[in-house]
């Protein structure tokens, strides 16, 4: 156990909750009959992405899609992204508990394979009054790599008003542009402002390649409209809180095609484990109780429901480079500076 600002971070595959004086109580994870995936989290803010990949591998996260700021987050996780796989990939078996907590995942979908892992990038609207000519070239570049499978999170946040919301709203009419230019989904990030956001997608037209709204956390009259536009919804920790029942209702409301999991890790750390630091790997918390949301039972009905959230995190967020991303790469190859392309997960061969 070593300490990272100020929190105790354990170097073993355990989930843990936070009790009094200190102390740490071992949590069972669910059972889950299938593999299940993180649409959305921040590995590059978590104290060690590497050991947090090796704990998915472990838990049966076989797909992460993680965020980058494009004003805030540097290059740190386009270097390190595939040496903190390679890292995982080693650590994945030595961790302390990884036999039982291997088990967590039902026989025959286990086995500790690393998560494939995207990339969304995008400037956040807290970060809205930062973006420029500038930082919109500096977005393009990054939106070119093959690893990039979503423009986000983008979007408004009224909430906190870190950025002026006429320069939230210019920002991020801007990226919707960017985000249909590049023929890539839009990843958003709507917070007390869904009036004004739907207003504003309706006017300048959903990209056709999806939109998916991060962190439902409100009511099915909400989120009804979005889903009238094609949207997709990723419920993440509030949808495990108590006092949520509007959220697990929504939840229950969504077609099954367009509904996904994620963490926002982090952050919004699920039940049981409040108060820890979050992790991809916490998916698995959400997913099963998703399932009981929908009524569906351990067994052939739960691994079902999960095998088609799976599938749809990879139809839309594990797709091939658009022609966009590959006419950018050819040019860049044509100068000497190409970065390889890194194939979907299907097309790597990665399998289930």
């Amino acid at each position: 156990m070593v300490e990272s600002n100020g929190e105790p971070v354990f170097r073993d595959a355990l989930f843990r909750q936070k009790r009094k004086h200190g102390k740490y109580r071992v949590v069972e994870p669910p059972a889950l009959e299938a593999l299940v995936a993180d649409t959305h989290a921040h590995l590059q803010l978590l104290p060690d992405p590497a050991l947090a990949l090796a704990r998915c591998a472990v838990h049966g996260v076989r797909f992460v899609c993680t965020i980058v700021d494009a004003f805030e987050d540097g290059a740190t996780t386009f270097e390190r992204l595939d040496a903190w796989r390679e890292e995982a990939a080693a650590l994945a078996s030595t961790l302390e508990g990884a036999p039982e907590a291997a088990g967590a995942v039902a026989s025959g979908t286990a086995g500790c394979a690393v998560p494939h892992v995207r990339i969304a990038t995008g400037c956040h609207p807290h970060n809205a009054k930062h973006y420029d000519d500038a930082l919109e070239a500096r977005l393009r570049e990054r939106l070119a790599d093959p690893r990039v499978c979503a423009l986000g999170e983008v979007g408004l946040d009224y909430h906190y008003d870190f950025s002026p919301r006429d320069e939230q709203r210019d920002a991020f009419r801007r990226q919707i542009r960017l985000a249909k230019e590049a023929g890539l989904p839009l990843v958003l990030h709507v917070r007390e402002a869904h009036d004004d956001a739907l207003a504003l997608m309706r006017e300048e037209g959903f990209p056709a390649a999806g939109t998916l709204l991060h962190c439902f956390n409100l009511d099915w009259a909400t989120l009804e409209p979005w889903l009238a536009e094609g949207c997709h919804a990723a419920f993440g920790g509030p949808l495990t809180f108590k006092s949520t029942d509007e959220v697990r209702d929504a939840a229950s409301r969504m077609p099954l095609d367009r509904l996904l999991t994620e963490t926002d890790a982090p952050y919004m750390t699920p039940e049981p484990m409040r108060g820890m630091t979050c992790g991809p790997e916490h998916v698995v918390f959400t997913a099963a109780r998703l399932a009981e949301a929908r009524g569906c039972a351990a067994g052939d009905e739960r691994k079902a429901l999960l095998a088609q959230l799976m599938e749809n995190a990879r139809d839309l967020l594990d797709r091939s480079p658009t022609p966009w991303q590959r006419a950018r790469a050819s040019a860049a190859d044509a100068a000497g500076g190409a970065p390889e392309a890194t194939p979907s997960a299907s097309a790597s061969g990665e399998s289930e």
